[in-house]
């Protein structure tokens, strides 16, 4: 640092939370960093050049934190992944590759030799694996870096962003064309969206059209009622004429079509979203409580825990909580994790000193004092054999205990609320356990208790019968909170927290909830605009706290970085945007910054980005000494704070809504782009890559399964298999017209070279063991319908029968390897169907390689989390519809009733 800097105060000093920075930044101190900061030329904000190569080189300190030793390094997003380019015009491309590496050479910048850590090479930061350029989605004979490509991708869908809320707001002060006769029409009904072409009967967005268009601001409660739905779903219009046949038809329905509808008729909420934003939620709530788990059973006697070599008989209470730990010896990511057993210990000597600790076979007092000495194996064992049990059962059996389970449970699944039936969520009380968390959270291992009714509130309506509590117990409170929409609540004791029972995510109350977040991120459209040109303004502001502000800001739009509250001392030490310390960023000339860091979920978020200038130059004044390991970078700033200033460019913006806002805008403007032609799995890749760079956007990152690479094996072995029945297939056609071989060459019908002969040996062995299977299992399935009917059961021999077939087929396969010679298949063989079967074949292998390459490229990037909770699911819906895709392919059952609204109310033509 320059002698101009040093000697201007920037920081008040240390206080007991830390250095507290001064009000307002020295315009010396500006001027002094603009010299010294050095320029390319061309300025390249808010790309990232997630996962790239780290080289060691001239950067600020990195200070000792968790991520050199708890926190996992994750490898490459993108390997063995090729991406297709979007557009041929680079202009034309909307933000395709963003977080992706690049293998490109960088430039040597400039270095800032007053700089107090320039001679610190980057020892903390681990370098992540390299990519090639084509793993990337960039040609390898390519002239143009692909910084330069993102740079236009993000100016462009930025520039695309700012005009069309221009559009927006433009459209909403333009006078109306005629009189309005409907008062509430005023500017917050225009939609979102202007319309493109005009359609009978529909709103610009392509919902069917309500009698007010828009519920951004008007209070739900204040809103015009919508019309009424037919069985199918179309809205009835409200002529006398047509209400008349309504009735008409109404009245002839027979007694068989009343009692069909004797469920509720589908209530089509979203065309009515009246319901529910005022204080109070309902007027009348009736349900049946909550199921509590079942009580603890004892181990048999001759299982016992050993210690120090001993058998020993513990308290039923201990004995629980030991199972707890036994049952769970398989799952070592837990046990083995020193955390977990030291927490799990201290409780379970705790309720060991409570209960006198443990016997042994002479009655005699064990004092239970060092987990080394513990022996679960047997407690395991028998947990083993329990669960091997219960998966040896036979279908009919399994069908029968779930039918008895649903009996059971049947009048906790629905409640009544305002007359309605709607399904309840998590109506089970959560049993006894060990806590385990998420990522390394500190209380990994402690005893979660048995929650019992005195715990336990109930809400329910005044006029409605209180569910009675389990025999000899009472609950906790009963209640009558109309503003609540849960039902059941206790709180745990793991970390204080209260758990509500709520209603299903396919209920009326829970719907409207996610239709109305994603609405929200739509109003921003209106104003992004704005905000983006104000939080610019103010990256330069003299004032500490504004500048703050605009550069946390510009981090959770461009880089979606979660705005982060502050965690107590036994919570997991994550953090967001607000919350981050000096530690969490590393700063590397010119203007790229390293963030790594413990994000939500204790999940390692690490990225290296690059920002703008003046952004750069921020974080460099907010870690200026005195600053160090520990002290906040943004200390003039909150979370609440920020989301008050957001509030006032429009009522309910939060830092999370730019999450929601940027994936969807992102995933509506691929959409809008897509030409997508080919099969079904074709399509559904098409959909994945454009969903996985919205994953890549938000930050969406999972840790690689276990199982991933046994997957892909799993499923490569599939496709060589289809690959020899296809080279099968050719020697048949050989086998019915010996000249054919002549005519099509010897290439054409030639084995695989990875087809080796202990390749083709070992398939043929699997093939037999997997018909075998087939065989013994729809044996032993007839068998059990037989018993099932009273009938005599088949005995052993037909099943030794029955696999011969399976030998057979495996020596003549072996045969076919040891000669070289396949006969022909099937009825009246002939070349042209042999033809047609490669055919199939060939289609059957392309469209699991898609699903492979699908897989591969899937194995790190959340894609549900953006798909679910941050994309918003009409837009999923309109891609369904548009491409002719069926939308189980994308939602499935459960995902399909939480989204049930936005299947039913958007077609193709809608925009988001």
């Amino acid at each position: 640092m320059s002698s101009s800097e040093d000697d201007t105060p920037l920081v008040k000093g240390r206080t007991e939370n830390g250095v507290k920075s001064q009000d307002r930044i020295p315009r010396a101190v500006d001027e002094d960093m603009d010299k010294q900061l050095p320029s390319n030329g061309h300025v390249e904000p808010g790309v990232s050049i997630r996962m790239g190569p780290v080289e060691e080189m001239e950067v600020d300190p990195p200070a000792a934190t968790n991520a050199t030793g708890k926190r996992k390094a994750r490898s490459s997003l993108t390997n063995g992944r090729t991406y297709k380019e979007e557009s041929s015009s680079e202009d034309d491309k909307p933000i395709n590759k963003r977080r992706r590496t690049s293998q490109q050479t960088k430039k040597a910048a400039p270095q800032d030799s007053d700089d107090e850590a320039s001679d610190v090479p980057l020892v903390a930061i681990r370098k992540p694996p390299k990519v090639t350029a084509a793993q990337i989605g960039e040609s390898s004979d390519s002239d143009t870096p692909l910084t330069e490509k993102l740079v236009k991708d993000k100016e462009k869908i930025e520039k695309a962003a700012a005009k069309e809320a221009k559009s927006i707001r433009s459209k909403e002060k333009a006078p109306p064309k005629r009189k309005q006769k409907v008062e509430s029409e005023s500017e917050d009904d225009v939609p979102l969206v202007a319309k493109k072409k005009p359609a009978p009967k529909r709103a610009s967005n392509g919902v069917k059209k309500p009698k007010v268009e828009s519920d951004s601001d008007v209070p739900l409660a204040k809103k015009a009622p919508a019309k009424k739905a037919n069985a199918k779903g179309k809205a009835q219009a409200a002529t006398p004429a047509k209400k008349g046949k309504a009735k008409a038809k109404a009245e002839q329905k027979t007694e068989e079509d009343n009692e069909a509808q004797e469920e509720e008729e589908e209530y089509r909420w979203w065309e009515d979203p009246g319901q529910g934003d005022g204080s109070k939620k309902w007027s009348t709530l009736e349900h049946s409580g909550v199921v509590f788990p079942p009580e603890y059973e004892p181990l048999p006697k001759n299982v016992k825990l050993i210690y120090d070599g001993v058998p020993v008989t513990l308290h039923k209470d201990a004995e629980e909580v030991a199972t707890f730990y036994g049952s769970m010896l398989n799952s070592t990511v837990n046990v083995e994790n020193p955390t977990f057993n030291k927490n799990f210990f201290e409780d379970f000597v705790a309720i060991l000193d409570k209960t006198g600790h443990g016997k042994d076979k002479d009655g005699k007092t064990v004092k239970i004092k060092k987990f080394e000495k513990c022996d679960f194996k047997p407690i395991f064992e028998y947990f083993d054999a329990e669960r091997a049990k219960k998966k040896a059962l036979s279908a009919a059996e399994k069908k029968a205990l779930k039918a008895e389970k649903e009996a059971d449970e049947a009048p906790y699944m629905y409640c009544m609320w305002d007359g309605r039936k709607q399904k309840v969520g998590n109506f089970r009380v959560e049993p006894p356990g060990l806590f385990r968390g998420r990522g390394e959270h500190p209380k990994t291992g402690r005893v979660k208790k048995r929650v019992v009714p005195e715990q336990i509130t109930i809400n329910i309506g005044k006029e409605a019968k209180v569910p009675e509590p389990p025999a000899g117990h009472n609950w906790k409170e009963i209640k009558h909170d109309q503003t609540g929409t849960w039902l059941a609540m206790w709180q745990e004791n793991i970390n204080g927290a209260y758990k509500y029972v709520m209603l299903a995510a396919n209920s009326d109350i829970k719907g409207q909830s996610d239709y109305k977040k994603f609405e929200k991120a739509r109003e921003l459209k209106k104003h992004i605009d704005t905000i983006r040109k104000d939080y610019r303004r103010d990256l330069k502001s003299e004032k500490m706290a504004d500048r703050q502000r605009a550069t946390a800001i510009y981090l959770i739009d461009q880089f979606a970085l979660r705005a982060g509250n502050e965690k107590g001392e036994d919570e997991a030490d994550t953090v967001g945007c607000c919350s981050l310390k000096y530690e969490h960023v590393t700063l590397k000339p010119p203007h790229f910054v390293i963030f790594d860091f413990l994000g939500k979920d204790s999940i390692r978020f690490y990225d290296e980005v690059q920002v703008d200038p003046q952004v750069f130059k921020n974080l460099k004044i907010f870690k200026k000494a005195p600053k160090t390991t520990g002290d906040d970078i943004f200390d003039r700033l909150t979370t609440s704070a920020l989301n008050k200033h957001l509030n006032n460019y429009m009522a309910g913006l939060t830092a999370k809504v730019f999450r929601t806002y940027n994936a969807s805008w992102t995933m509506a403007r691929l959409l809008r782009e897509m030409k997508v032609t080919g099969s079904i799995p074709e399509k559904v890749k098409e959909y994945n890559d454009a969903n996985r760079q919205v994953a890549i956007l938000c930050n969406h990152k999972r840790t690689v399964a276990a199982g991933h690479a046994g997957s892909i094996e799993k499923m490569q072995e599939k496709i060589n298999g289809l690959v020899y029945q296809v080279w099968r297939t050719k020697q048949m056609m050989i086998d019915i017209d010996p000249k054919i071989k002549k005519k099509r060459g010897a290439d054409f019908f030639a084995r695989p070279e990875e087809l080796d002969n202990e390749w083709v040996l070992q398939h043929i062995d699997a093939l037999v063991e997997e018909q075998r299977q087939k065989i013994t299992k729809k044996f032993e399935k007839e068998n059990e319908k037989l018993k099932a009917d009273g009938e005599k059961e088949m005995k052993p021999k037909e099943l030794d029968e029955r696999l011969k077939v399976a030998e057979d087929l495996g020596k003549k396969m072996r045969k076919e390897h040891k000669t070289g010679k396949v006969e022909a298949e099937g009825k009246g063989p002939t070349v042209e169907k042999m033809e047609a079967n490669i055919e199939k074949l060939n289609q059957r292998i392309e469209t699991m390689k898609v699903q492979m390459e699908d897989k591969e490229g899937n194995k790190e990037v959340a894609l549900g989390t953006s798909k679910i909770n941050y994309i918003d699911p009409r837009l999923t819906v309109v891609f369904s519809k548009k491409f002719n895709v069926p939308i189980e392919r994308f939602f499935s059952k459960t995902l399909r009733e939480k989204f049930d609204w936005a299947i039913k109310s958007v077609d193709q033509d809608w925009e988001f």
